[in-house]
């Protein structure tokens, strides 16, 4: 028997705010997060590109000292947001062996790696910490969480590049659906503003180059987008039986009604041109859902503003929902908050969820000229959902071909 999984708390440290509700907020009031860095490194190296939508709070400022010494800036923040979506679903009392973790990363403690790479160049080997490999360790979120709270069912994590988040959600679902816990902390995070990553993306010519002018630099759906924004930050998102939430007397935002996961193996960073792989992920979660297309109220799209990715996920709605693409809200919210990579899709699904509980679709800023290729009914505004049932599909696609959807339906 299909049980129905509820989100019933929501948390967040991203480019627009230190909290859920600030970022949400933020998004709704149209702001960027992207801006100038102000790092003596952007120079040092000679970036091509300077700016980036770092969080708008670091999380070692909220967290104690002692712990956040002990993990790299991706568990810090990915601790961060947990603490919020607990607290905020009313911090549920339930035995240890049936609280579970899935959460995800795309990269990982890249800044305590490179750190200690840079110790160990400039000073040795035993000035490299010894805390360096559990703090660099992909699944270092997870394991903070499940620390933090006790979470003994299982403490999972997923890396499928910027599908990681929404690929974590599906398997809470999947896990709640076989009953190996009651209550679930899902969700991803990610802190790779790096030298690194920011010379690798630019070479690939994957992130814009609006230096001059960083809050309008991301542009999806815009004739002239030119890539994504670096991101940074974290979403959870605790996730329950109905009859578990019910029971304790939780408030629900939404049903998390189905997902679905596929693979394109087409190439490593390019998406398959015609979406066949991405359209397959939304039949999936449509699937889950027991939900037909012509259900669908509002789509969250992965949009990251770089000119092949965005035709190709357009392309993909089509195959799906037909002309009625042209009618359904659209919110392309990487233009606010960046791309946050494989924090990006939680984060996109918390957004997704207060989007059908509050019956209001995000605006997607930055659109000045839409392109004919994206014939697609987005706003510069919030757009009203009505007050009817609502139901809609947050997108997500990864490097690798890797491709997530989550169907949230409205209570």
């Amino acid at each position: 028997m299909t049980k129905k999984i509820v989100i019933t708390g929501l948390g967040a440290s991203s480019p627009l705010g230190g909290t859920m509700r600030e970022s949400w907020e933020a998004l709704l009031a149209g702001e960027s997060g992207a801006r100038t860095l102000e790092h003596e490194w952007v120079a040092q190296h000679e970036l091509p590109v300077t700016f980036a939508a770092q969080a708008k709070v670091r999380p070692d400022t909220v967290l104690e000292r002692p712990v956040a010494k002990r993990l790299d800036p991706s568990s810090q923040f990915a601790l961060v947001a947990a603490k919020e979506a607990f607290a905020d679903a009313g911090s549920p009392e339930l035995p240890s062996e049936r609280l579970g973790v899935d959460f995800s990363t795309g990269i990982g403690g890249l800044w305590t790696l490179l750190d200690a790479w840079d110790t160990l160049r400039e000073k040795g080997p035993r000035r490299v910490l010894p805390m360096t490999v559990p703090m660099l360790m992909p699944n270092g979120p997870s394991a903070a969480i499940s620390m933090h709270f006790q979470a003994r069912a299982y403490a999972r994590t997923v890396a499928s590049a910027c599908a990681s988040s929404t690929e974590a959600l599906v398997n809470a679902y999947e896990h709640l659906q076989a009953g190996l816990a009651d209550v679930v902390i899902a969700g991803g995070s990610e802190s790779a503003i790096h030298p690194i990553t920011l010379a690798s993306f630019a070479s690939m010519q994957a992130l814009s180059r609006r230096n001059d002018d960083p809050a309008t630099a991301s542009r999806p759906y815009d004739v002239t987008r030119d890539g994504f924004v670096m991101g940074e930050g974290a979403a959870a998102l605790v996730l329950e039986t109905e009859e578990h939430a019910l029971a304790r007397g939780a408030r629900i935002y939404a049903e998390l009604a189905g997902g679905g996961v596929t693979a394109d193996s087409f190439h490593i960073t390019a998406p398959e041109p015609e979406g066949m792989g991405a359209s397959r992920a939304v039949e999936l979660a449509l699937e889950h859902a027991q939900a037909s297309a012509d259900e669908v109220t509002h789509i969250n799209a992965h949009a990251t503003s770089t000119p092949v990715g965005d035709v190709a996920e357009v392309r993909a709605l089509h195959r799906i929902f037909g002309e009625r693409v042209r009618d359904i809200p659209v919110s392309a919210t990487k233009a606010a908050h960046g791309h946050l990579l494989g924090g990006t899709g939680a984060l996109e699904a918390a957004f997704t969820a207060l989007a059908v509980h509050e019956r209001t679709a995000p605006p997607t800023i930055n659109v000045t000229e839409q392109d004919p290729e994206a014939p697609l009914r987005i706003s510069g505004t919030p757009m009203p959902l009505g007050d009817g049932p609502q139901l809609a599909v947050s997108n997500s696609f990864g490097f690798g071909g890797h491709n997530a959807v989550v169907a949230i339906r409205s209570v």
